[in-house]
């Protein structure tokens, strides 16, 4: 296993290759925005299956996010973060580079860990996926993980803080005040139409 600490780990990541962290959900694998393409060969993930933006803080995700949006985005924000809430929202336009979808829109999350925010506070945001090869259930320890990815460096140290080993909830935003329940997951959100 190649346990590495957010130094060496923001090394890794500006040379184009993923790193494995912990979350509060299950573990990620994340790149920096621009080596988006690493992720997808190291999972064999659908390339039509967009990944989610993962921050430190709101205001490190806000201008990630088209006007007609932010209010909402705020709002919910503000309730359920740091959590298990990814949001898919419209994209501004200044930041379509980081766009992994079709449809002009990113999903947003700010995960409730201590690692995973430090991590991020460091490195900025990273596009992230669980870390597990798509189509097979993957495992929450390093150590399994390290299995499934055995030339991935690991953001230590281990053992991680417990994490809940389920999904985050998605909604994603249709219009002001209207948002739709994409997956139902840890986060019960009461503003869903």
């Amino acid at each position: 296993m190649n346990l590495i600490n957010c130094e060496l780990a923001l090394k890794t990541l500006k040379s184009g290759l993923p790193i494995i962290f912990p979350t509060d959900t299950l573990p990620a694998i994340g790149c920096l925005p621009r080596f988006s393409e690493i992720i997808y060969e190291f999972k064999k993930r659908d390339r039509n299956k967009p990944l989610i933006l993962m921050g430190s803080e709101q205001k490190q995700l806000i201008d990630y996010v088209h006007e007609s949006a932010k209010e909402d985005y705020k709002n919910m924000a503000s309730k359920y973060w740091p959590g298990a809430l990814t949001m898919i929202i419209p994209s501004s336009e200044k930041q379509s580079g980081t766009l992994t979808s079709s449809d002009l829109s990113l999903g947003l999350r700010i995960p409730n860990s201590y690692i995973a925010q430090s991590l991020l506070k460091e490195t900025g945001p990273l596009l992230t996926s669980s870390a597990n090869i798509s189509g097979f259930t993957g495992s929450i320890t390093a150590e399994g993980i390290a299995l499934d990815f055995p030339s991935v460096e690991i953001l230590g140290p281990i053992p991680w803080e417990k994490s809940s080993g389920k999904a985050s909830t998605i909604i994603s935003w249709k219009k002001s005040g209207d948002w739709r329940l994409i997956r139902k997951g840890q986060v019960l959100v009461r503003e869903l139409n």
